[in-house]
């Protein structure tokens, strides 16, 4: 259970595998020990503290003194800070704790659909008021385990739903978020979320072009990843922030890592054979390989059904380039409108930007594709 101070910072002592099964067992004695601890109170401050004698608190602390009446223990309750089932007290109070967990998890879930469904402003407006509830929580000190996993991973996902909605401009501010995911998953002994926020953030820090952090978390994700699926999204993630920070070596030692584990990991969202096409020819030209991206744009696997909008909008603008590079500017053109369409229908500025860049080459393509980002821009603003 983790504290908060007075300068709004979680007292994270009451979330270490000690402390939580001291809280788990609800012993009061330990409790009060582990509370004087962290506080560094002698039993006499604790004791004034709790409005009991010196003697009582020592009576309780060594157990020749049970509480059990109510009232009791919903004072030290709120004297330490600590919500009232902690001390195995049932009340409203906790019924409304566990009925925020269940309903905080069913939001993460249903935002991540909404997202992957290509409807991330579905997500940022569900994930929005979800973190701060959970904030709100943690600041009157019901920072318990399950709700600051929550509040990570709410976090997180709020600053992925924001990466695809926000124009580059801004894409500190999803950078941002899932960093203070991060640095709650980090204080929490739980590796696979550790290593979820460590990915996520990794990504968004190369949208905001912060490519040597985003190397550093993407390769800490890939070598503290628990599952072959969690190694597999890391790679592809890296591969990705090694081409765009122009580190060939690490961008191709990603995409060999990548194709190998196309045998071992089932395909997911961000880890196929169709994902793993884009991010080698994207990284092809960004390190200077024009030529070889030219020859692999024709071995382009089927995007198949589990491919997101986004990731088709992707990989659509990223053929467009190749095939201007080609000479192509027929094809670079259909392949481009077509993620123009896709990336106003889906809110994705961040997509109207690159092709915006692309575009040099097809005017007609170019003009289009900085009108849709105006008028997304003023939803934006409006």
């Amino acid at each position: 259970m983790a504290r908060i101070d007075l300068n709004g910072g979680i007292r994270w002592h009451w979330t270490t595998p000690r402390a939580q099964d001291i809280l788990r067992r609800r012993a009061l004695p330990e409790i009060l020990q582990l509370y004087r601890e962290i506080h560094s109170l002698p039993q006499q401050e604790l004791a004034d503290l709790l409005g009991y004698s010196t003697s009582y608190v020592s009576r309780i602390e060594t157990g020749s003194r049970t509480i059990t009446d109510v009232g009791a223990l919903r004072h030290i309750a709120d004297r330490l800070g600590l919500p009232p089932h902690c001390l195995g007290i049932t009340d409203d109070a906790d019924g409304d704790h566990q009925l925020v967990i269940q309903l905080a998890d069913s939001v993460l879930r249903l935002a991540e659909i909404a997202r992957q469904a290509g409807q991330a402003t579905t997500a940022v407006a569900e994930l929005w008021p979800l973190v701060a509830r959970l904030e709100a929580r943690t600041a009157d000190g019901h920072a318990d385990l399950d709700t600051l996993r929550l509040l990570a991973r709410a976090r997180v996902g709020l600053g992925v739903a924001l990466g695809h909605v926000l124009p580059e401009e801004r894409l500190a501010t999803a950078a941002s978020w899932t960093g203070k995911g991060l640095s709650i998953a980090r204080r929490l002994d739980d590796p696979g979320l550790q290593a979820h926020a460590l990915r996520h953030h990794g990504n968004e820090l190369r949208k905001s072009g912060l490519h040597l952090r985003a190397l550093d978390r993407l390769a800490q994700a890939r070598d503290t990843a628990r599952t072959i699926t969690e190694r597999a999204e890391a790679v592809v993630l890296l591969a990705r922030a090694a081409g765009a920070a122009g580190n060939a070596p690490v961008f191709d030692e990603a995409v060999e890592a990548g194709h190998r584990l196309l045998d071992e990991a089932p395909p997911t969202a961000l880890f196929s054979e169709f994902t793993i096409h884009e991010v080698r020819l994207r990284g092809l030209m960004s390190t200077g390989r024009v030529a070889k991206a030219v020859r692999q744009l024709d071995r382009a696997p089927a995007a198949g059904l589990g491919a997101t909008a986004q990731w088709r909008i992707i990989a659509a603008i990223t053929a467009g380039q190749v095939l201007l590079r080609r000479g192509d500017l027929a094809g670079a053109g259909e392949q481009l409108n077509a993620a123009i369409d896709g990336a106003t229908m889906h809110c994705l500025p961040h997509q109207l930007q690159r092709i915006v860049r692309a575009g040099g080459n097809v005017p007609d393509v170019q003009e289009r594709a900085n009108g849709a980002l105006d008028q997304l821009r003023a939803e934006i603003a409006a």
